[in-house]
């Protein structure tokens, strides 16, 4: 783990856990991933433990809590950002963070101590990635796997059918632990990818068993009977991702929408 360095940025809140997780690749060849959000504090820490070694900034995707701090970083140390911008419109976008480099799936970072490939994960955004350590099978997963809370799928840019697809690719790959944009290492890769996706389509057999149940109804009703196991403070976050799951839905002809109600098809 010597090539993996972390930093929680003191952005706690119900989106981020404990806080956005920034990792240094490298000793004397750094690769920045994830910046954080613009935090004096956090941005002073990064500079401090790059110790005047860090080469690139990279961004898994660039929502708010992971990217803002990218453009400060980049003009204190003169040295380029690597990412790629949503494909439309997304609500939660970082408006100052503008790529030098343009990232492409399958892109590799290469140095004399690591290489670092780049996969195209959309589904938590159209723009996300993660990326794979290669000598440590390592997989820096951003926000589209984290550590003790099932990631938001936010409509539009968020996209359930592209996630569930970017899950079943990772099972390909050779992966030994991930490091996540949230909490901790996690060491059941497969394990974990497996119950994620199980997660999501029981998640999803319950609003269609919901809408048989109802015949019709609006996302804010369904919403408390499909998340009654989720506390009614967080209905309004869990309400991204249900619509997300309700489009999937649609474009497979099982459900449709009428206005502002869900019924089956």
């Amino acid at each position: 783990m010597d090539l993996i360095k972390k930093i929680t940025a003191p952005n706690p809140s119900v989106f981020t856990g404990q806080g956005t997780n920034t990792y240094l690749i490298g000793n004397k060849d750094i690769t920045l991933i994830d910046p954080g959000p613009n935090i004096q504090e956090h941005i002073d820490e990064i500079i401090k433990l790059g110790d005047g070694n860090i080469k690139r900034i990279v961004v898994t995707h660039t929502h708010t809590d992971h990217s803002p701090a990218a453009l400060p970083i980049s003009k204190i140390l003169n040295v380029p950002m690597y990412g790629k911008l949503v494909d439309g419109d997304s609500t939660w976008e970082d408006e100052t963070f503008s790529p030098d480099v343009v990232l492409k799936d399958l892109d590799k970072i290469k140095t004399e101590e690591y290489i670092l490939e780049a996969i195209h994960t959309p589904g938590h955004a159209s723009n996300h990635f993660c990326f794979l350590i290669k000598n440590l099978n390592c997989l820096i997963t951003g926000d589209h796997i984290m550590d003790g809370s099932t990631v938001v799928i936010g409509p539009p840019d968020g996209n359930m059918d592209d996630y569930l697809n970017s899950l079943k690719r990772l099972l390909t790959l050779q992966i030994d632990f991930f490091a996540p944009g949230h909490g901790n290492f996690m060491h059941e890769p497969k394990k974990t990818i497996q119950s994620i996706i199980r997660h999501r389509l029981a998640r999803e057999s319950k609003t269609l068993r919901k809408l048989e149940d109802f015949g019709k109804n609006t996302i804010n009703e369904l919403v408390k009977y499909v998340y009654d196991d989720v506390p009614e403070q967080l209905h309004p976050i869990a309400k991204f991702s249900l619509e997300a799951h309700l489009i999937k839905l649609i474009g497979e002809n099982k459900v449709k929408r009428e206005e502002e109600f869900y019924k089956l098809n």
